[in-house]
């Protein structure tokens, strides 16, 4: 595989996908961005700003775009995936066959596949055969458009091989990314993925003007269930209070430019989930992928309130002021 420069293709163009493919061309890597749309390839190479996301923000000279997935996956030392979870299956099914066999595979993506309650890594296995080694992820508090400013950010990579991931580690370090490295895949994922669940919560919290010591709750407890969670399936716990656990969390639930949180305001003011879906217009991790978690945390006998609380409210099964209720009213014990 070669070393000096690194060859990459992100898939896809959407708002992460081409943060994080400025990210590699930013730090000497040479980027091919898969875009269904042959307006936003074009636009990409003639214009060098993607229209649809960031069209005020010039690209690298070193990313170029196409919608052929053979062309961007061509001697390609990285597959970056920054799509929804739940297509993850289907669409890498149809990629695999342009993967070369030295190709590594990192994945952006914060969700869990609700058929199967795998996490991506896990699914990105299952479809490609690749051993763990070469599958990595990459989570942390990345706010798309503060990234695509230069503002300073960090994330941590995790694969099982610890030489892979230095390798990728090497491939997006630039003055302003500062990416960490870690062989806990499953603390990282959980991490990212849980925290749209809780960032919904805060959300809800903020638009039925709860207050920050309501906020700060769900934050608080809401890092100890994913915690719980992801021990639970094997995670390190100091795992979950670095970049991937309480960075990813802090930021997404306090911020307003963070998507879950803003579905969850939404909710909060009083409209329907099919009201905030319209509303917020971009794919929403939490609402989708809510119900899986709970299901694989009363699979393994781990309590959850905050998302057992938001899943019923998502479903109809309750209102905002009867989730508040149950999660205010549960027995007090000891903090630990």
């Amino acid at each position: 595989m070669s070393q000096s420069p690194a060859r990459a293709a992100a898939f896809s163009a959407g708002s992460w996908g081409t943060a994080a493919a400025k990210i590699l061309a930013d730090a000497g890597t040479t980027v091919t961005v898969h875009a269904r749309r042959s307006d936003i390839a074009d636009a990409i190479n003639t214009t060098r700003r993607n229209p649809g996301y960031f069209p005020d923000i010039d690209l690298p000279a070193r990313l170029t775009a196409t919608t052929d997935p053979a062309t961007a996956l061509d001697r390609a030392d990285y597959l970056v995936l920054s799509i929804p979870a739940q297509s993850l299956r289907t669409s890498l099914a149809d990629w695999t066959p342009h993967i070369g066999p030295g190709t590594v595979i990192v994945s952006l993506m914060k969700g869990i596949e609700r058929d199967t309650g795998k996490r991506a890594s896990e699914v990105i296995a299952e479809v490609t055969g690749l051993s763990a080694e070469r599958i990595a992820v990459l989570s942390g508090p990345n706010l798309a458009r503060e990234i695509m400013a230069e503002q300073p950010a960090a994330a941590t990579v995790a694969c099982p091989d610890e030489a892979t991931a230095r390798r990728f580690q090497i491939a997006c370090h630039t003055s302003y990314f500062r990416p960490y490295t870690s062989t806990d895949v499953i603390g990282c994922e959980l991490g990212g993925a849980v925290k749209n669940v809780i960032a919904l919560a805060t959300g809800i919290a903020h638009g039925m003007r709860l207050g920050h010591n309501a906020e700060a709750i769900l934050i608080t407890r809401g890092l100890a269930e994913t915690t719980r969670l992801a021990t639970a399936l094997g995670a390190h716990p100091e795992t979950l209070a670095g970049l991937s656990g309480s960075g990813d969390l802090i930021a997404t639930c306090t911020s307003p430019l963070y998507r879950n949180r803003t579905f969850g305001t939404h909710l909060g003011q009083g409209m329907s989930v099919d009201e905030a879906t319209a509303a917020t217009r971009q794919t929403t991790e939490g609402v989708k992928s809510a119900e899986t978690i709970l299901d694989l945390a009363r699979t393994h006998g781990v309590e959850m309130p905050i998302t057992e609380a938001i899943t019923a409210l998502l479903h109809g099964k309750i209102s905002l002021d009867e989730a508040t209720a149950a999660l205010m009213q549960r027995p007090a014990k000891p903090e630990r």
